[in-house]
């Protein structure tokens, strides 16, 4: 029988599950793509010094419009990425999540449809979806098995098919990993002309030398927003900071949907203080990339098929059951992500000692786990 929330809830949502990964204690977490790096101790102690010069005055509002984060974030995004932009260009919330539902409460919405390509990140079709928006189920991958491509022609071809008025791009592609061709991005864009195109780049700082930003396009259209976040790179996911970078009018125009006030005034603080230390907080993504392809690596020896990565984890193939191979690697003390593609599993590039952990695991259980006759390492490789 039918209870009456469930029957005041909208139609739409009924029998719909949240968005969440498992949160276990178990001895090595790898499955949320955090970084296992804490906050540097001298960080922490200039954002308390920072925070204690404003708590007496929590009793006023914070500034709606974060006028000085903004202008930390334009300084950070011209370093990291030479790409000048002003503060009017940059938009914040509380995780790219909330900035992502800025654009779909904006520019989508009833009789409005937004285009993704699957796999992709799950968040896009639930914001969409849960906001009005009708989703489409583009795809990857039209290759060979058990490939994740999206090429130009492709996405051209089926942005012509649905003319969305939001695209989602990911650059780099979770959960696969994989950068986008560059020049994907510019065809979508020309194929799609009633859209507002979006590239998330919430793994920018992960990705392989050589890998363009579409930041670098932003001058030529006004209709490109790129997504960012400090959750990653930074070592900050709990201090919920993310953004977006797009043309000044486009920005402006999220103002008409956020929340006043959205972002709190030791959000702002804590964010700033980070990225006045992004050398420090950012210290750790060599070696995080290091352990990404050692990853990779070792997998491949051992059988698997790991996707060559450009953020900070490894999807992998090449597993008779990956719902049995995730218990039993859960049941070896190691929490990996089932992101629902069959034969596969994605792992986030811990410390030496996480990954070790991790490795050790695969390396136990290949034998019996993976689709394909299995080998040991070769000799002299520490997994």
């Amino acid at each position: 029988m039918q209870s009456e929330v469930q029957r005041l809830l909208r139609p739409d949502l009924r029998g719909r599950t949240a968005y969440g990964a498992p949160q276990l204690d178990v001895a090595v977490c790898l499955n949320t793509n955090e970084n296992s790096y804490p906050v540097p101790a001298h960080v922490v102690e200039a954002i308390l010094a920072a925070l204690a010069e404003e708590m007496a005055g929590l009793n006023r509002y914070p500034d709606r419009d974060f006028t000085e984060l903004r202008k930390a974030l334009t300084a950070y995004l011209e370093k990291q990425s030479g790409v000048s932009v002003t503060p009017d260009q940059v938009w914040a919330g509380n995780g790219s999540n909330e900035v992502l539902s800025h654009i779909v409460q904006a520019f989508g919405g009833p009789g409005r449809t937004a285009l993704g390509f699957t796999p992709s990140y799950s968040m896009h079709p639930i914001i969409s979806e849960t906001l009005g928006t009708t989703w489409v189920d583009g795809l990857r991958g039209t290759g060979e098995p058990d490939t994740f491509d999206l090429s130009a022609e492709s996405a051209v071809e089926q942005a012509r098919l649905h003319r969305p008025s939001i695209v989602f791009l990911c650059s780099p592609n979770n959960p696969t990993g994989t950068a986008l061709p560059f020049e994907v991005i510019g065809a979508v864009l020309d194929a799609a002309p009633d859209a507002i195109v979006v590239v998330d780049e919430a793994y920018a700082e992960f990705a392989r030398p050589g890998t363009r930003s579409a930041l670098t396009l932003l001058a030529d259209h006004p209709r490109l927003v790129v997504t960012r976040t400090m959750s990653k790179a930074f070592a900050f996911a709990g201090g919920r900071l993310g953004y977006l970078v797009a043309s000044a009018e486009l920005v402006d125009a999220l103002r008409l949907v956020r929340l006043p006030y959205h972002l709190s005034s030791p959000t702002q603080t804590i964010a700033r203080v980070a990225l006045e230390h992004a050398d420090d907080m950012l210290g750790t993504v060599e070696v995080i990339k290091h352990q990404r392809d050692r990853i990779v690596e070792v997998l491949a020896q051992l059988g698997a098929t790991p996707v060559a990565s450009d953020s900070n984890f490894v999807l992998f193939g090449g597993l008779a059951d990956e719902k049995a191979t995730w218990q039993a690697l859960l049941d070896a003390g190691v929490l990996v992500r089932d992101v629902g593609i069959a034969h596969h599993l994605r792992v986030t590039a811990g410390d030496p000692d996480e990954t070790t952990a991790f490795l050790e695991a695969m390396t136990r259980l290949a034998p019996d786990h993976l689709r394909v006759a299995t080998h040991l390492p070769a000799e002299g490789t520490q997994p």
